[in-house]
C-alpha cells in the first residue's frame, strides 16, 4: 500500500491507460478522483474500485473546460482532503491528414483536448499541490518525441511534443514546492484511442519503413496493455521516484528505436 493516505486525480480514467492507473493506484490505497466525459465508463472504474476496497469517486468534466475542471478538483479535494498524484491522461488522436487537408477545426480540437486540456489540468491542481507536494505524470507519446512516421498526425506529434516541454519547464519552476512532474511515452498500446480517430489521406503522407519481424522487437510485433504503462504511472507517482523529475519515459518495447 505504497499510496495510502494519498489522494489521486486521474483524467481519461473511464477507459485504457487512465482506467488502469486509477485500478492501480486505488490498489496501492490512493483515493482516487476518476475524471472524463462519459459517465458510465466512470463509473465503472469506480465501482470496480470499490468493489476491491479502494476509495473513488466519479468527476463528471471536460479537461479543456477551466470551470468544470476546477469544480472537479474543488470537489475532489472536498471529499478526500487534499490532492498528491495527478496523472494527465485524457487525449484524443484526432484527425490525421495531410497538413493542406486537415482543416483549422480539425487542428484546434486536438490542440484543445490535448495541449489546452493539459494545461488546464495543471492550471487546477498545482494549487492544491503545492500544499504538500506531490507528483504530476502526464501521459505523452513516443509520436512527436521518438518517432514521427504515423501518417498525417502532425496535430497529434505537436501536442505530444508540447507535453514534454512542459513537463521539462514545469519540473524546474514547481520543484521548489516539492512537486515531481514527469511524462511517460507509450508506443502501441491496446486501448480505444483508435475509436477517435479520422485518417485521410494516408497515400500522401505514409512514408514507406521497413522493419524486421515485429515492430515491436520485445514482443515479437504485439501492442503493450494499459497495465504496462499503469505499473510506470505507479513507481512515478510514489516516493521510490522522489528524485526523478523533467523526464520523459518510453513504454514502446524498444519500437521507437526502429522507426
Amino acid at each position: 500500500m505504497e499510496l495510502q493516505s494519498n489522494v489521486a486525480l486521474v483524467t481519461g480514467a473511464g477507459s485504457g491507460i487512465g482506467r488502469a492507473a486509477a485500478l492501480r493506484l486505488a490498489a496501492e490505497g490512493a483515493a482516487v478522483g476518476v475524471l472524463g466525459h462519459t459517465r458510465s465508463e466512470l463509473e465503472k472504474t469506480v465501482s470496480d474500485i470499490r468493489e476491491a476496497g479502494g476509495a473513488a469517486i466519479v468527476l463528471e468534466a471536460d479537461v479543456a473546460d477551466a470551470r468544470a475542471m476546477q469544480n472537479a478538483v474543488d470537489r475532489l479535494v472536498t471529499t478526500f482532503g487534499g490532492l498528491d498524484v495527478v496523472v494527465a491522461n485524457a487525449g484524443i488522436n484526432g484527425v490525421w491528414a495531410p497538413i493542406d487537408d486537415l482543416k483549422p477545426a480539425e487542428w484546434d480540437r486536438t490542440i484543445e483536448v490535448n495541449l489546452r486540456g493539459t494545461y488546464v489540468t495543471f492550471h487546477t491542481c498545482v494549487p492544491q499541490l503545492k500544499k504538500r507536494g506531490g507528483s504530476v505524470v502526464v501521459i505523452s507519446s513516443i509520436n512527436g518525441n521518438r518517432t514521427f512516421t504515423t501518417p498525417g498526425a502532425t496535430a497529434y506529434s505537436a501536442t505530444k511534443a508540447a507535453q514534454v516541454a512542459m513537463v521539462q519547464q514545469l519540473a524546474l519552476e514547481l520543484g521548489r514546492h516539492r512537486i515531481r512532474v514527469n511524462a511517460v511515452c507509450p508506443g502501441a498500446i491496446e486501448t480505444s484511442i483508435n475509436d477517435n480517430t479520422t485518417i485521410r489521406g494516408k497515400d500522401e503522407t505514409v512514408v514507406p519503413a521497413v522493419f524486421p519481424d515485429g515492430d515491436i522487437p520485445i514482443t515479437g510485433g504485439k501492442a503493450g496493455h494499459s497495465e504496462d504503462v499503469a505499473e510506470l504511472v505507479l513507481f512515478l507517482a510514489s516516493a521510490r521516484s522522489k528524485h526523478i523529475t523533467g523526464v520523459p519515459i518510453y513504454v514502446d518495447g524498444a519500437q521507437g528505436l526502429l522507426r
